[in-house]
């Protein structure tokens, strides 16, 4: 019995491993950035590789941090969920502060760290998921039952939101109530609940776009960009020609022409249109197979998290797929000409500090996720290894019994008959195969 519980006390050492799929996916993705960001941005300024070395230093900074986060066990991040929500509000409202916001052309989202700017809202979409998984975790039974439990978090993201237009960032409260919406459904809010906020939050986005001019101009001019071609449908128009140019395979990489100072933001926002350009059809299927790829298999972590019984490990999950998946579609679709233009770079591949180091501490706690669910599946592994052993060598006796002599047996008969039952039939009767 003793070398089952020393079996048993070694369960806790069992580690997990992270997951390949996922890893794999990110590290693919992050590549084509790096080559692409240097392809993209190498004739907008007297250097080079200017953009490229910011990029490359954004994405070591990044991995340094999604190392930190991959060592943290995720309840001790569960237990800090209301800091989680304080820093998010702080981050937001720290940049109206005279002296630490920065302002570029005409918006306030980014905080001045003396060496870099640091766009807040990036570490506030990593935050809010955080700090959702953790309340859909500690209210899901009221989530489903309470209307009050449902509106909390609908609260809290608009309150984020009026924040974020104040910057003003319309791209980003779109993402953050689309998140929101996607994780409630996910954690267990009844449909006819989401329906009648959402709705009344589709309006109120809707009227903003209508008052406000410039925002309008971007609705209509998506529509028709070759009616204002050098007015308000410039970047389309423009990424559309490169993507016509790249064509079946592409005019080859480093050989786009509208990355020559036609195509506004081709490092960032509109990277995708020069990949097309330069990669052609095949290019972009492959690039967007590796972020179904991400997403798909966030997804499945998720669902195999919430089978476990880990919920907090899969709303995780589901609210960083949800993050990269939408932003991806949005995206691609504005460089597609499908969607409005929207100032959201593409996860892992567009230019942008703020936006790399993030997206690499998500993928850091994603990983993390995965590494518990490793764990969690090799620990119940030899656990029921072990359990069924444990429970034989229970029900075995101590010691092996005496032979059984002719002495024995006769001085058992005695005995038995001296009390009126014999213990020696019911020794001898057979079991079949039953372990009493």
């Amino acid at each position: 019995m003793d070398d089952y519980s020393r079996q048993a006390t070694r369960l806790e050492a069992i580690g997990g491993s992270y997951d390949k799929w996922l890893l794999g996916a990110a590290v693919a993705l992050a590549s084509i950035g790096i080559v692409m960001v240097a392809s993209s941005s190498i004739a907008l300024t007297q250097s080079p590789f200017y953009y490229l070395t910011r990029h490359l230093l954004f994405i070591g900074v990044g991995l340094v941090l999604a190392m930190v986060v991959m060592r943290i066990e995720l309840r001790d991040i569960e237990k800090r969920n209301h800091i989680l929500l304080l820093a998010c509000f702080a981050l937001l409202v720290v940049v109206f502060i005279p002296g630490l916001g920065s302002s570029v052309n005409g918006a306030r989202r980014w905080i001045n760290l003396g060496v870099s700017k640091f766009q807040t809202v990036e570490a506030v979409k990593v935050l809010y998921i955080v700090w959702l998984s953790s309340y859909l975790v500690r209210f899901r039974d009221e989530v489903n039952a309470t209307w009050q439990a449902m509106l909390k978090p609908v609260g809290v993201v608009g309150v984020l939101v009026c924040l974020l237009l104040l910057q003003p960032d319309f791209g980003s409260s779109t993402l953050l109530l689309g998140i929101t919406t996607c994780m409630l459904v996910l954690g267990g809010a009844q449909m006819k609940r989401i329906l009648l906020p959402a709705l009344v939050m589709v309006l109120a986005l809707g009227l903003l776009v209508y008052f406000e001019p410039y925002r309008m101009r971007r609705i209509t001019s998506f529509w028709d960009p070759w009616e204002d071609q050098l007015g308000s449908g410039y970047q389309l128009t423009n990424a559309l020609m490169a993507i016509g140019r790249g064509e079946w395979t592409g005019v080859g990489l480093g050989a786009s022409i509208q990355k020559l100072n036609y195509l506004p933001e081709s490092h960032t926002d509109f990277i995708f249109s020069v990949m097309a350009e330069e990669l052609g059809f095949v290019g972009v299927c492959v690039i967007v197979a590796l972020y179904a790829l991400l997403v798909g298999r966030a997804l499945w972590l998720g669902m195999q998290c919430i089978e476990m019984r880990r919920h907090f490990a899969g709303y995780i999950a589901f609210g960083i797929a949800l993050w990269i998946g939408l932003q991806t579609f949005v995206s691609i679709g504005v460089n597609l000409g499908i969607l409005p233009t929207k100032g959201l770079t593409l996860p892992l591949i567009s230019s942008g500090g703020s936006s790399v180091m993030m997206t690499c501490v998500a993928m850091g706690l994603l990983l993390r996720v995965s590494y518990e669910y490793n764990r969690a599946v090799r620990r119940q592994e030899v656990r029921d290894d072990i359990e069924p052993l444990a429970d034989v060598a229970e029900r075995e006796p101590a010691a092996a019994p005496a032979p059984v002599t002719a002495t024995a047996v006769a001085a058992a008969a005695q005995t038995s008959s001296a009390r009126g039952t014999s213990r020696m039939q019911q020794r001898v009767e057979p079991t079949f195969g039953r372990i009493a």
